[in-house]
């Protein structure tokens, strides 16, 4: 089985790609993917294509799901309401508890 990989948005703390990755996680953010202002859509796309877990704390992903755009999973986290150590945590429960398949087209809410 794939493990989860995750793309984090450009809002999302760098901190938590950086405690992914002590932890062994397969990530990339929005500036290392040359995205920076990159539509919404491009990003959903790059992550789709990718197959990477989006990582967001921007409700217009979340839309973007409810209207039927297909996407590689959708990690949704409100901004500010964990710190970066509660994100990883989830993040991690994220990918040792669903797969690649389970993530497809679904938003998990952290």
């Amino acid at each position: 089985m794939d493990a989860i990989r995750f793309h984090l948005d450009e809002i999302v703390d760098p901190a938590v790609a950086k405690g992914l990755r002590r932890r062994g996680v397969d990530v990339t953010t929005t500036p290392q993917a040359n995205l920076l202002h990159a539509s919404d859509i491009q990003q959903v796309e790059f992550a789709r294509t990718e197959k990477r877990i989006l990582i967001t704390h921007d409700e217009d992903f979340l839309r973007i799901a409810m209207a039927g755009t297909p996407h590689a999973g959708i990690a949704y986290c409100h901004l500010e309401s964990r710190s970066v150590g509660q994100m990883i945590a989830a993040l991690l429960l994220i990918r040792d508890c669903l797969s690649i398949d389970e993530m497809q087209n679904h938003v998990e809410f952290i």
